[in-house]
């Protein structure tokens, strides 16, 4: 008898254009790619972030314009485009920052880093960004 010999798995680097499309990421690395992404749109809009606490917090009456770009405009941008800018930060925020405690719970105990605590700390950022945001996104939107 002849044991048929089992096939090794093929490991090759991604081709971005024609592989990405169909690749199947891991929970942990969807989380990894999104904590990126977050940290950039943070990065992008940090003159927004900064316009927002200067308006807010200069006077009364910065902070009535402040009020009145989320309902009517800010200069070209209709009060929904602002809100949904602001509900994007608020996502990228909240995700960067659980995302970012589930990273230094990795690099302070090594025992962390296998593959069921990945799965299940990617989880668990994924439902609490997304959960936190959806609940801060019906304050913004005025449902309660």
């Amino acid at each position: 008898m002849t044991e048929i010999a089992k096939k090794r798995p093929e490991f090759r680097n991604i081709n971005a254009l024609s592989d990405l499309p169909t690749y199947r990421w891991p929970l942990a690395a969807l989380v990894s790619g999104m904590h990126r992404a977050s940290g950039v749109i943070l990065f992008l809009l940090l003159p927004f972030i900064v316009w927002m606490l200067d308006t807010s917090l200069s006077s009364e009456i910065s902070f009535g314009q402040f009020k009145a770009a989320f309902n009517s405009h800010l200069g070209f941008a209709p009060g929904w485009l602002v809100k949904l800018m602001t509900l994007v930060l608020i996502w990228a925020y909240l995700h960067h920052f659980i995302a970012g405690i589930r990273h230094l719970i990795m690099d302070i105990n090594h025992a962390a880093v296998n593959k069921d605590f990945g799965r299940k700390s990617a989880a668990t950022v994924l439902v609490l960004s997304l959960t936190l945001t959806f609940v801060l996104g019906l304050k913004l939107f005025g449902a309660y």
